[in-house]
């Protein structure tokens, strides 16, 4: 049977799928976003803890000042007629006559005899201190012993009209020192914050023999 040539030919038709590269494009993009903000929040508290930290700790600070005003006001007191008392340790005025080297504010007998101040206008900050003399041994600071005592010292300068001792130079650009030196002395206090916030200060007083 002879083929109809009437019917006319038709070509398929060829069906084209889209890509749908954008909505992965998208995604990357959203989540690079929410990646980003993430990381800003985070940066922000960051920020904002240490910034409270930092003002916390100033707090604690100057609250710390109590301690070494209040020990600095009783080597004060003693620095006239009754400066020998300083010899001895004054377990009352958390005063030590001698000072261990090995000591460190971080252990528990570098704060022996201190003592504890409330501060007037807040009951509730409460400071420890205590005062060192920074001498190896209690006693006169120029004590030959045995065994002799060893003390942190500084010269004291000479007055205009000092007279020149025998022996000394005369040398006009050579220092010119006095007989008695100035002994130091440490005062450290620390307090203890609400927070767990830990501040030591220090303070280093010069007073001549």
């Amino acid at each position: 049977m002879a083929p109809n040539r009437n019917h006319a030919y038709q070509p398929m038709k060829t069906l084209l799928r889209q890509g749908g590269l954008a909505l992965p494009v998208m995604l990357l993009m959203l989540m690079t976003m929410m990646l980003t903000s993430i990381y800003l929040l985070k940066s922000i508290n960051s920020t904002t803890m240490t910034v409270s930290n930092a003002a916390y700790e100033s707090a604690l600070s100057k609250s710390a000042d109590l301690g070494l005003h209040t020990g600095f006001q009783w080597l004060s007191t003693l620095t006239g007629a009754a400066k020998a008392q300083l010899n001895q340790s004054v377990p009352a005025q958390a005063y030590n006559a001698s000072f261990d080297t090995t000591l460190t504010p971080a252990d528990d007998d570098f704060w022996q005899n201190a003592v504890w101040v409330t501060n007037p206008s807040d009951a509730a900050t409460r400071v420890q201190y205590v005062i060192h003399r920074l001498c190896s041994l209690a006693g006169s600071y120029d004590s030959i012993g045995p065994p002799a005592n060893t003390c942190v010292q500084t010269s004291q300068a000479a007055t205009s009209g000092t007279a020149i001792p025998i022996g000394a130079s005369q040398v006009g650009d050579s220092p010119d020192f006095a007989g008695a030196p100035q002994v130091h002395y440490v005062i450290t206090s620390r307090i203890t914050g609400p927070r767990g916030g830990n501040v030591v200060n220090q303070l280093v007083v010069l007073i001549g023999v």
